[in-house]
């Protein structure tokens, strides 16, 4: 994969392993390639994987067997905008359901460490209302969930 821009995500020996999980849990997800270390490397030896080329939903990532040095946090997520309640599910239970867990407002981790907002269009569509009481409504209703119910969204923002 040579492109100009790609997402690198580092893992601790099993970016294998999420690329798979990727793949099979969101549309447009498709392992690419696997690379194998050339030598010796700290966090591994030659012939280890070192490289995993995936796109989770179109976007180009690159997952790297780093080792345990560094940890994911919360600064950076995917955000999956879903179109109805049953999407919203699907999405939020794979990643919670597969050894993830979950947080406030429409995140989860998932088990490398990898943040995901799972967002309904119906949420994003009430906070941005022109109707700005409508609009608080829905964002104060949000801010009390885990995983995002479209029709407590909906109808807080009807008041």
């Amino acid at each position: 994969m040579t492109r100009k821009n790609t997402i690198c995500l580092w893992y601790d020996g099993t970016a294998l392993e999420a690329a798979q999980f990727y793949a099979q849990t969101f549309p447009g997800s498709t392992l690419v390639a696997v690379h194998r270390a050339p030598g010796d490397y700290p966090a591994g030896k030659q012939g280890d994987i070192l490289m995993v080329e995936f796109l989770v939903m179109g976007i180009p990532c690159l997952g790297l067997n780093g080792g345990p040095a560094f940890r994911h946090s919360e600064a950076f997520s995917f955000q999956v905008a879903t179109d109805d309640q049953a999407e919203t599910d699907r999405l939020w239970n794979a990643i919670v359901g597969n050894g993830g867990q979950e947080s406030e407002c429409g995140w989860c981790k998932d088990k490398w460490g990898i943040s995901w907002q799972i967002t309904p269009r119906a949420l994003l569509d009430a906070i941005e209302d022109p109707d700005r009481a409508a609009a608080k409504r829905a964002f104060e209703a949000m801010m009390q969930m885990g995983k995002i119910d479209i029709a407590a969204i909906e109808a807080a923002r009807r008041g």
